[in-house]
């Protein structure tokens, strides 16, 4: 018997991946993660099946949830938001499953920046523009590491990909406007993929005001960077003249 850390992807059930789902309708314990969770996914498990709402439960009442399960020889599904591996705080459920000697597996999802690039229509990377895409959060009840502030991630400007920060998007829109210059496109995405998706669109100066107009404050991603842009050199991948290993026809 296991425990297995499911990633339930950015919430469209045609979004999780087969495994994900095959789990979900064999499942017999799942432990979800609350409003995080699209209802919809939950109709996946079978009816006879123990849920279990980890919005209200503490660590150690999600560890005991296991490890009845465990004792009675059953799996438990663990299905979080996204990608169980960003943000998924799954490391002390695996410390503590150690501990009991409970074997587990982690299944991935697809994580809530590749859905709002989806829906976006955009690609986050851009040659001669940004190669790289940073996945970071603001301060809140848990801190930043120091070396790991806004301003310096911002100073790369490089794609940035801000999750759990859209309540401080003014601040965040000054901060990055420092860096990427007051014109930067930018996008905040309200429930990538959902039924209910909403798609936010300006600039650091107008999209704090667009945010606040649409009364979103939870839930949503914020996706900034000059690689959002569609004036943008074109990748030298299909370049006729330009030649590399990946498609060369013959063997070297």
């Amino acid at each position: 018997m296991a425990v297995f850390f499911v990633g339930a992807g950015p919430g469209d059930p045609e979004l999780l991946t087969c495994k994900a789902e095959k789990l979900l309708r064999n499942a017999a314990v799942c432990i979800y993660a609350g409003s995080l969770i699209n209802p919809e996914l939950l109709q996946l498990l079978p009816p006879q099946a123990k849920r279990y709402d980890s919005a209200t439960m503490t660590l150690e009442q999600t560890v005991a949830v296991m490890r009845e399960a465990e004792a009675c020889r059953l799996d438990t599904i663990r299905l979080h938001s996204g990608e169980p591996a960003i943000y998924g705080a799954i490391r002390e459920q695996m410390n503590a499953l150690d501990r009991y000697g409970i074997s587990y597996q982690v299944v991935p999802g697809i994580s809530a920046f590749q859905a709002a690039a989806a829906a976006l229509k955009t690609e986050l990377t851009a040659p001669e523009v940004s190669q790289t895409v940073i996945l970071t959060r603001t301060a809140g009840r848990t801190p930043m590491p120091d070396k790991e502030s806004l301003e310096q991630l911002a100073a790369s400007c490089s794609t940035i990909c801000i999750y759990l920060s859209t309540h401080k998007i003014a601040e965040v829109s000054a901060t990055l406007a420092n860096f990427y210059g007051a014109d930067c496109p930018v996008a905040v995405v309200y429930h990538a993929s959902w039924r209910d998706q909403q798609i936010l669109q300006g600039t650091l100066t107008d999209i704090a005001g667009k945010v606040a107009k649409a009364g979103l404050r939870k839930t949503a991603l914020i996706v900034a960077g000059h690689a959002l842009g569609r004036d943008i050199p074109a990748s030298k991948l299909y370049d006729a003249t330009f030649s590399h290993a990946y498609r060369t026809a013959t063997e070297p």
